[in-house]
């Protein structure tokens, strides 16, 4: 029997309202649900592959059998800006997942705008002490005295040099530079230039992961006042260390380096695998690299050089683990954290991949017993953290900025620097009101 179009239409609109109702419920943002028999989901957002995807399974497959009533539901979501507008948005909808992972150098911008949730009193109350982790690592997951996540995993930076080339024009690769004048007359010797075309160049200030935060604290300056919080951009030595990257450029002619270096390629290309930089700054994540595309590269790792070849230093980044403001299941949420941040989860978490930020974890991976990856966990302890604040980006890029027309003749670096710690201290000054 027909139905009439009278109650046809009213029904196919009771069904849609019921679908949408349906769907929005099983696609909920991520958020955790409770299931049955008293059986917690736990949601979590992350942009893990490979290696860092099967670790975190492991955690999450041990942190399972200890706690039976707490299930982990984990969801990629690809690591790009448009994964943070997304969970900003969850955020603001009051639809968050559980747990979330980002880098820590967004903990300040995140947690000033109040989309994190306060983990301080949870921490305290699981024994989770600054104590634990290297200093940087905890302070990077903090802001204004609270902690906003669980950091994960670092790195650090260090001075890469070929044992080759040093013995090839008369230095000794035993001894790699430790001061400023000795990289200096290091470069000097390694350099070999033809007209305005570098055959091999010894070193350029500014490659890889030569930013000015690198040079800012080699040279002893401060980009934050601990007191005040303000921003030091212009601190006297950060200022010098600008200086000597942007004499550093004349003296090579920096549109010459810049050819050099825009015609540099990646992985088996990279300039420093391939023999074309005798030295750079870069990190441990390069050392994957070099064992992948050219194993029997003979080269070494040494701190980063600084004017007096004492107090060396670097600074560190990493992923962190939070809890956004909103999210249903803090509870079993932070039992996860718990678990990721003691040295159990820190082990599964970041066997064959990343550095852990517990020292104890590294000395088990064997790090401390290997000839360079040693030098990277040695030098942790010393190790800086950008500042945590809530305009991190806008400093990071004005930092940038600042070295790019500084070392090309656009303004000196003092000038620049003034620019840098007056816009951005002006751009903090709303999150005092």
């Amino acid at each position: 029997m027909r139905r009439s179009k009278k109650f046809a239409f009213p029904i196919l609109v009771c069904f849609l309202v019921m679908l949408l109702l349906v769907t929005a419920c099983s696609t909920k943002g991520g958020s955790s649900d409770q299931a049955g028999e008293g059986i917690t989901t736990v949601t979590m957002w992350h942009g893990l592959t490979s290696i860092d995807l099967d670790n975190m399974n492991k955690v999450v497959k041990a942190f399972e059998e200890k706690n039976p009533t707490i299930k982990m539901n984990l969801v990629y979501t690809e690591s790009n800006e448009g994964s943070d507008q997304k969970l900003l948005t969850a955020v603001a909808g009051g639809n968050p997942p559980d747990v979330a992972l980002f880098d820590r150098f967004k903990v300040g911008t995140w947690a000033a705008q109040g989309s994190l949730t306060d983990l301080s009193s949870m921490a305290a109350e699981s024994g989770i002490r600054k104590e634990m982790y290297y200093p940087f690592a905890w302070e990077e997951s903090s802001y204004q005295g609270k902690l906003y996540a669980m950091p994960m995993d670092t790195d650090s930076r260090l001075l890469f040099y070929n044992k080759d080339h040093f013995k090839e024009v008369g230095l000794d690769p035993n001894k790699p530079p430790q001061t400023i004048a000795e990289l200096e007359a290091a470069a000097e010797k390694l350099t070999i230039k033809e007209g305005k075309r570098f055959k091999r160049i010894g070193f350029i200030p500014w490659y890889s992961q030569g930013w000015l935060y690198t040079w800012g604290w080699s040279f002893g300056g401060e980009f934050q006042d601990a007191a005040t919080g303000k921003i030091t951009a212009n601190d006297p030595k950060v200022v010098e260390a600008l200086q000597w990257m942007t004499d550093f450029g004349k003296k090579y002619n920096v549109e010459d380096i810049a050819g050099f270096t825009s015609a540099a390629g990646t992985e088996e290309m990279d300039p420093f695998i391939s023999g074309q930089v005798s030295m750079k700054i870069s990190g441990n994540f390069t050392v994957k690299g070099i064992e992948k595309f050219k194993p029997d590269l003979n080269y070494g790792v040494a701190p980063i050089p600084t004017p007096t070849g004492t107090n060396f230093t670097t600074w560190s980044g990493g992923g962190s683990a939070i809890i956004p403001k909103g999210a249903k299941n803090i509870a079993a949420a932070w039992k996860f954290l718990e678990f990721l941040g003691k040295e159990e989860g820190q082990t599964l978490l970041n066997a064959d991949s990343q550095i852990s930020v517990i020292d104890s974890v590294n000395d088990k991976y064997g790090y401390k017993d290997d000839p360079i990856m040693k030098e990277f966990i040695n030098i942790l302890p010393n190790s800086h953290n950008r500042p945590v604040i809530p305009e991190g980006q806008l400093l990071w890029n004005e930092l940038a900025s600042a070295t790019e027309k500084a070392t090309r003749g656009n303004g000196t670096p003092k000038e620049n620097l003034d620019r840098v710690t007056e816009t951005v201290n002006k751009a903090l000054e709303k999150y005092d009101k």
